[in-house]
């Protein structure tokens, strides 16, 4: 057994298709065909040399009995590993696989099991990065309506109708996101709805900015009694032209997308740094092209390419600004799977200074792949 194929998650079942010629029929067959010569032989040397058939008959058993143990430890010991692997499965270890030499139907199942095993393995994976991916969503609106009622029992600000309609909105987009968690199904076949639809974008991004000023001050009211500290000291900038620009898209991904950048490029800024989020007109109509670009040590070429994937978290001498908790490694991840469904492009774009990511939304007349 190996700790692992090399190829995980791309192994496909390639029968030998037809008769095998090593097939467990053809053995056995072999087996009794050798044993009946191997009788036969030694009765006509022991006609022609008179030797006592007692003697035969013994020399006539052990030679068959020695071949029937050799066929049977060849059958019989790739089962004890199929069995060892099929233990450890069922224990929750899916990085254990059988070896796959054979050319029989032994072999057949050793790669059945290894398949079953990599899509096992998958499968977990998936749920655990889905688990982690929903807890980093919920954060944030957690924190925000944390801060508006905190502010409210405070005294800071007053219950009036816009305050309430923020609480609101992140209570909303709270029963959202666990509507998205119950909805495993769904996302386990990569099958999500996009509710889209025409909206403004300056409004729109507004909010999300105000929100995200509004998480960063609810996190570092939490982190101040633990001794450790956040993001408060970097400035965020808008920067939509036209101002009258309407883009057609699902709110909710957009909001993902938006609000992942921000968090992830406050968390590189130096100290009172800014954040510009920039909007422009697409080259179809409603369409979108979205710059969130920061003041930070910015991604290595080498890295752009990775920066998307999941966990990662980049390796600049200082990847953090101060009082950044080093995230989770996922808010780029999730960016990318939100642009994704709208068929849009998201990667690392060139910048002077900083770090630039860059998000190009296609119009309603373009078919998501």
């Amino acid at each position: 057994m190996s700790g692992g194929p090399a190829g995980r998650g791309q192994r496909k079942k390639q029968p030998w298709g037809g008769v095998r010629p090593f097939s467990i029929k053809t053995k056995l067959g072999a087996l009794v065909v050798v044993s009946v010569l191997i009788t036969t032989g030694l009765s006509v040397i022991a006609v022609h040399t008179k030797t006592e058939l007692r003697f035969i008959t013994v020399f006539s058993m052990i030679a068959t009995l020695l071949i029937t143990q050799f066929v049977a430890h060849s059958l019989t010991a790739p089962l004890d590993d199929m069995n060892a692997v099929a233990r450890s499965i069922s224990h929750g270890d899916y990085t254990r696989r059988v070896r796959e030499s054979r050319r029989d139907e032994l072999g057949d199942l050793a790669q059945t099991i290894n398949v079953m095993a990599d899509e096992l393995e998958a499968q977990d994976s998936q749920r655990k990065e889905l688990v982690a991916n929903v807890s980093h969503e919920l954060r944030t609106p957690i924190a925000g309506l944390r801060a508006v009622l905190e502010n409210i029992v405070d005294g800071v600000t007053k219950a009036d109708p816009e305050t309430m309609r923020t609480a609101l909105k992140q209570t909303e987009r709270l029963g959202r996101l666990v509507e998205t968690l119950l909805d495993l199904s769904r996302l386990d076949n990569g099958v999500v709805p996009l509710r889209k639809r025409r909206f403004e974008v300056w409004p729109y991004l507004s909010g999300v900015l105000k929100e995200a000023n509004m998480v960063a001050s609810a996190r570092a009211s939490m982190a101040s009694g633990s001794g450790s500290h956040t993001r408060t000291d970097v400035h965020l900038h808008l920067d939509v032209s036209p101002p009258e620009l309407v883009v057609h898209a699902d709110p909710e991904r957009i909001h993902q997308v938006v609000a992942n950048l921000i968090d992830n490029a406050v968390k590189h800024s130096p100290p009172h740094g800014r954040v510009t989020v920039r909007a422009r007109q697409g080259s179809e109509p409603e369409s979108l092209e979205l710059e969130v670009l920061d003041e930070g040590p910015g991604i290595p070429r080498t890295e752009w390419h990775r920066v998307f994937e999941r966990f990662n978290r980049g390796s600049v001498n200082r990847p953090h600004g101060p009082g950044s908790d080093g995230g989770t490694g996922l808010g780029l991840a999730i960016a990318r799977w939100a642009v994704d469904l709208h068929g849009g492009r998201i990667g690392v774009a060139e910048s002077e200074r900083g770090c630039r990511i860059l998000i190009t939304l296609p119009g309603p007349s373009s078919v998501p792949s």
